[in-house]
């Protein structure tokens, strides 16, 4: 899956660092030309990347499991392969990338510009433990989708592309209007950039962050995927894409 996935790319990991550090840096430079401070600190860098990391990693994790049966078909020829095997190889190559970029990124903002108050490990580890079961669980569930109807998996493509937006990446929730907060909230990547920034901003309680309702969520998603799968996955592995 390394070889795969990184060995054919110029860089390789390089490139996977790169792409985030490029994210935050023109989310950066954007608004601080239209801000006068951040929402939260004093650091615009620190505030994009506690929102856009863990957002990325729902995004890659959830991607690379929704595509792991396809990508990873020739092996499934093989009698000792199982398609969980395929799941597990693609979905712990995307977790370990982008835990390694987050650590890399965050602990290079935060000493390069300090500290922004006591850290809450506790919330930071929880914050990313949300963003990884609601990457697997809609993986999951996206990889009986994807390979069932092809019209899913574009409208999904299409569907992701504004997720940002409602995601709390570039905002606080609390810092808009009632409806379309409450509305917001319904979105669990908003509770999980909330907890993230709950544990770099001691200033900030998220206290509309609700992990059982993205534990739950994720559960049920990744069930009914398995489930799906555990029935259907021969003919997934025979179909041509």
């Amino acid at each position: 899956e390394i070889s795969a996935r990184h060995g054919r790319t110029p860089g390789g990991y390089l490139w996977a660092l790169l792409e985030p550090l490029g994210a935050i840096a023109l989310l950066t430079v954007a608004f601080s030309l239209m801000l006068r401070a951040p929402p939260l600190g004093g650091s615009f860098a620190l505030f994009y990347a506690t929102g856009y990391l863990p957002f990325a990693l729902f995004m890659a994790l959830s991607m690379r499991v929704a595509l792991a049966i396809r990508f990873s078909r020739p092996l499934l020829a093989y009698p000792r392969v199982s398609y969980l095997d395929a799941l597990i190889a693609r979905g712990l190559l995307a977790l370990l990338t982008q835990i390694a970029l987050t650590g890399v990124v965050l602990g290079g903002l935060l000493a390069i510009e300090g500290l922004p108050g006591l850290l809450d490990p506790a919330a930071i580890a929880l914050a990313l433990a949300m963003g990884v079961a609601l990457g697997a669980g809609v993986g999951i569930m996206n990889c009986f989708a994807f390979s069932m109807s092809p019209v899913w998996e574009s409208a999904w493509q299409i569907a992701m592309r504004p997720l940002i937006l409602v995601s709390g990446v570039l905002y606080l929730p609390e810092d808009l209007p009632a409806p379309a907060a409450d509305w917001l909230w319904w979105n669990p990547l908003v509770h999980v950039t909330a907890m993230m920034r709950r544990g770099f901003y001691a200033s900030y309680d998220a206290q509309g962050a609700a992990p059982a309702y993205v534990f739950g969520l994720s559960a049920a998603l990744a069930a009914l995927g398995l489930i799906a799968l555990r029935g259907h996955h021969r003919h997934i592995v025979n179909e041509r894409f």
